[in-house]
């Protein structure tokens, strides 16, 4: 029995009355450039964010999946974590974790409790200067920052919700930053090209900080460059294959059932043949990056400090990113990936046909409307035999009868279905991939997180690990 005082509500409907008050104010897409309520919030709970060391991770894919992998190896060395990202799959509780587990429901009752009248007291100061109340993201970040200051945890790793300069994580001074890949997303409210995007996302990197790398673009580059040596701050990059000079490379990865094998070169050492529990390339990197953050963690002298292999081994071992290439039924075999944006589609379809052994493989696609739908459906159109086009319940959702037109460009008309909800579309993903090859059939739920997130729940993924079928 909880001691908390619910007036006569259960802990769940308390839960759900608190998500509900959550979600009313303003989207977490919703973006406004100012990070000053967050502060002011910060501020009048004692500056949680400085009760920890923080991990910061920003990027356009890969954030989630290094973030967590980051978060396994410095728990796996003994030290108290926080893990905050974004979005959920299931539960909102996931956004905020404490040594691995998301905060029960419990503890997120009470956390509330604790962190609402300062909540509402920036809303009040912000509306009486004709501001808006805080935003859905900007109260999660407040809650998270709290939560951490309370377990208490020993290392924080933070991941932007988008961007990085107004991003309302960036009240934490990130001792140690990572950059993944940079590619176009957001561009409403982060800028049209990837030069635009990349200084907003270099705004995480702090004076004298460390700051951890992916491979990018030509364009990046010169950036997060001039970023780096405008604060004084150490830069660890990563190469490409062969480059010689580079302080981190993926030197090998063989692909094996359940992950891949990957040998590993970090500033201060290479790790050979360590098993990562992660389909495709784009996992490979995200490793490198991670570990290289957690060595910098450590920095003795500002020098890297070498993790020991079994630490790393059993670090990478322990992690899940659920919703990346994530198999949550089998014949036949669903698979769900939250890539939606051609970038990461292109990545997630590298590693579907370097790790799993389809004769048809059969799509649900729903997409939201700020995306790049039809960048999303070229990159799928070589991989699928045929797409079913759908819509989650997001509001924000394309239109089925749009997207329809728009799969047909790129599939033809004889590889497009349209179907006007989720449980629909599967089962007709389902049916065609059974007719048409009983054995060697598949099926993919790719193109939004909220697609993605139904899905689990349909088949119930989110109550249990599924098992993929690799190669």
């Amino acid at each position: 029995m909880t001691d908390l005082d619910l007036g006569g509500m259960s802990l769940e409907e308390a839960e759900r009355e608190i998500y509900a008050h959550i979600v009313s104010r303003n989207p977490e897409h919703d973006f406004e450039p100012t990070i000053d309520r967050v502060r002011d919030a910060c501020d009048l709970l004692g500056s949680p964010q400085h009760a920890y060391r923080v991990v910061h991770l920003t990027g356009t894919n890969g954030k989630t999946s290094t973030a967590r992998m980051t978060e396994s190896l410095v728990r796996e060395l003994g030290l108290r974590t926080g893990l905050f990202t974004s979005p959920h799959l299931t539960s909102v509780r996931e956004r905020i974790q404490i040594d691995g587990e998301p905060i029960g429901p419990e503890d997120f009752v009470r956390l509330w409790l604790d962190v609402a009248p300062i909540i509402h007291m920036v809303d009040a100061r912000s509306l009486e200067a004709g501001g808006p109340r805080m935003s859905f993201f900007e109260v999660l970040t407040v809650l998270a920052l709290a939560a951490f200051a309370d377990a208490p945890v020993d290392v924080a790793i933070v991941e932007v919700g988008m961007g990085g300069v107004w991003d309302a994580t960036n009240v934490v001074d990130g001792e140690v930053s990572v950059i993944t890949p940079i590619g176009l997303d957001h561009q409403q409210w982060l800028g049209d090209s990837v030069v635009d995007i990349a200084a907003e996302k270099s705004g995480i990197i702090k004076d004298g900080a460390a700051t951890v790398i992916a491979l990018q673009s030509d364009a990046v580059v010169p950036v997060l460059e001039g970023a780096l040596a405008e604060r004084g701050a150490r830069g660890y990059w990563e190469a490409e294959e062969g480059e010689e000079g580079a302080q981190l490379e993926v030197l090998d990865r063989q692909p094996g059932v359940g992950g891949q094998l990957v040998t590993l070169r970090t500033p201060a050492a290479t790790y050979a043949e360590i098993f990562v529990p992660l389909y495709g390339a784009h996992q490979a990197h995200n490793a490198l990056l991670a570990l290289t953050a957690v060595e910098l963690l450590l920095a003795s002298g500002g020098e890297p400090v070498a993790l020991t292999a079994e630490a790393v081994e059993a670090g990478f071992a322990q992690v899940s990113s659920p919703g990346r290439l994530e198999a949550v039924r089998t014949s036949p075999l669903i698979l769900v990936d939250a890539a939606h944006n051609p970038h990461g589609i292109d990545a997630m379809v590298d590693a579907l046909e370097e790790s799993f052994a389809f004769e048809t493989l059969v799509g649900v696609v729903g997409i939201l409307s700020d995306k790049d739908a039809e960048g999303i459906l070229a990159a799928l159109e070589p991989a699928l035999a045929h797409v079913v086009v759908t819509a989650s319940p997001s509001p924000r959702a394309i239109p089925v009868e749009e997207l329809e037109r728009l799969a047909i460009e790129v599939f033809g008309e004889d590889r497009v279905t349209a179907t006007d909800s989720v449980p629909d579309a599967i089962d007709a993903a389902v049916q065609r991939a059974e007719r048409d090859n009983d054995l060697g059939a598949g099926v993919l739920v790719v193109g939004s997180i909220t697609l993605v997130a139904e899905t689990r729940i349909l088949t119930g993924a989110d109550r249990r690990k599924g098992q993929g079928r690799a190669r």
